[in-house]
């Protein structure tokens, strides 16, 4: 899914829109993950509100509040000239631990016993992902 920005083509968030949960926080959850990932590079430009609506398929409103967001997060940075960036990995807050090993992890936990998925499983699907993650990243370094 390419999208222009500021001349420079940028493949955004390679995912599609799944039904039943909110798009907002699907984009958000993509454009972390990108991130973290390195599929973008601090200072590397990102697409404006109307290149990402039209990218996604997604309400204007919904880019703009993705993009409004991923700044108070201080994911992207606004640098005036030049528009909005990618920031550099920002230091997490007090409280982001606490809430991820808690309140995430419960949600986890919840889900798997819903649907009968083993202790071992989610263990073995976290380290899946954590490694998956960790080889993207350092794939996209080199």
């Amino acid at each position: 899914m390419p999208a222009r920005c500021h001349s420079t083509s940028v493949t955004l968030l390679n995912f599609k829109i799944q039904p039943g949960a909110s798009i907002f926080d699907q984009v958000v959850f993509a454009a972390i993950k990108a991130f973290l990932s390195g599929e973008f590079h601090p200072g590397q430009p990102f697409p404006s509100v109307r290149a990402l609506a039209s990218d996604l398929k997604i309400h204007p409103n919904t880019a703009h509040k993705v993009v409004q967001h991923l700044i108070q997060e201080r994911w992207l940075e606004v640098r005036p000239g030049i528009g909005t960036v990618i920031a550099a990995r920002p230091k997490a807050r007090g409280g982001d631990r606490k809430r991820l090993l808690h309140q995430e992890v419960e949600r986890l936990v919840v889900e798997a016993r819903r649907v009968g998925v083993r202790l071992q499983e989610v263990i073995q699907a976290i380290s899946d992902q954590w490694n998956k993650l960790e080889k993207n990243r350092e794939a996209n370094e080199l």
